[in-house]
């Protein structure tokens, strides 16, 4: 993720949780050092050379970040010389300004029309967009957290749908999707796995937000395919219908187990 010059372009704060504590970054210093490291380690210069600033002045903020436990330093085994900073605390969303209510404006979340015997995943999909868009609205963007939950809903999802062969087990994903009225699942391909799910109840009923936004469904997909594979695997949402798709897509590949995560959160 680039630093951006304009420091308007960055999140009013960053949240993390260290130890069972809630921790908010709101120093515009700190965020933008935040931002680069967020992704995945780097070196202390290369902090430096992308932010543009006195190396004093972002040694102090990093010292300040190590102290409070969201950064962590090491020696870089290739150069003792240098230092390599990464995240030593769980990041778990943005906060931004809320975009000022306009005239005429489409409400973000569309007219409900419920009865008192609606089915219970119609009521699931109403509670969960409104709590999702709630938090758009008021500026909070709490995608860490949905690939959490994701992953741990995929431990039990796994349970039902991983099967020795592999054709039952996708078989069994897309009876999963479809009788809990979750989406339509079709395989594209299978190397990498290439998973189009249509309907999809995560995202279907949000705003137009010109990205994929579905990291609920990345966490599980992630999860039940690294059950069945017996290897890590990770799922990256590459069409959705937040980004004016008509569908969603994943991409699920094997990923190494000492490399870091590939996903990448959205904080400007």
């Amino acid at each position: 993720m680039m630093v951006r010059d304009d420091p308007g372009k960055f999140p009013e704060a960053l949240i993390f949780s260290k130890d069972n504590r809630t921790i908010i970054i709101d120093s515009p210093a700190k965020i933008q050092i935040l931002s680069i490291i967020l992704n995945g380690e780097s070196r202390f210069d290369e902090v430096v050379d992308e932010i543009g600033k006195a190396k004093s002045t972002i040694s102090v903020q990093i010292r300040s970040l190590i102290d409070d436990g969201i950064l962590i330093e090491r020696i870089d085994e290739g150069d003792a010389r240098r230092k390599v900073l990464s995240l030593g605390a769980t990041f778990l969303g943005v906060v931004t300004k809320p975009a000022p209510p306009e005239p005429c404006r489409t409400p973000i979340m569309p007219e409900l029309n419920l009865t008192s015997f609606d089915d219970p995943a119609k009521v699931f999909r109403i509670i969960f967009n409104s709590i999702r868009t709630g938090l758009i609205e008021n500026g909070v963007n709490v995608e860490p957290i949905m690939y959490a939950a994701g992953v741990s809903v995929g431990k039990y999802v796994a349970k039902l749908v991983c099967d020795p062969s592999d054709d039952a087990f996708i078989d069994n994903l897309a009876v999963f999707f479809s009788g809990n009225e979750l989406g339509t699942v079709t395989v594209e391909q299978v190397s990498p796995f290439v998973i189009t799910v249509k309907g999809c109840y995560e995202c279907q009923s949000l705003p137009h937000m010109g990205r994929p936004v579905c990291y609920f469904d990345a966490g599980l997909l992630s999860e039940v395919f690294t059950a069945q594979m017996k290897e890590r695997y990770e799922a990256t949402e590459t069409h959705c219908y937040a980004a004016g798709d008509g569908f969603c897509r994943f991409t699920i590949d094997k990923k190494d187990h000492s490399a870091p995560p590939t996903m990448k959160w959205a904080i400007v």
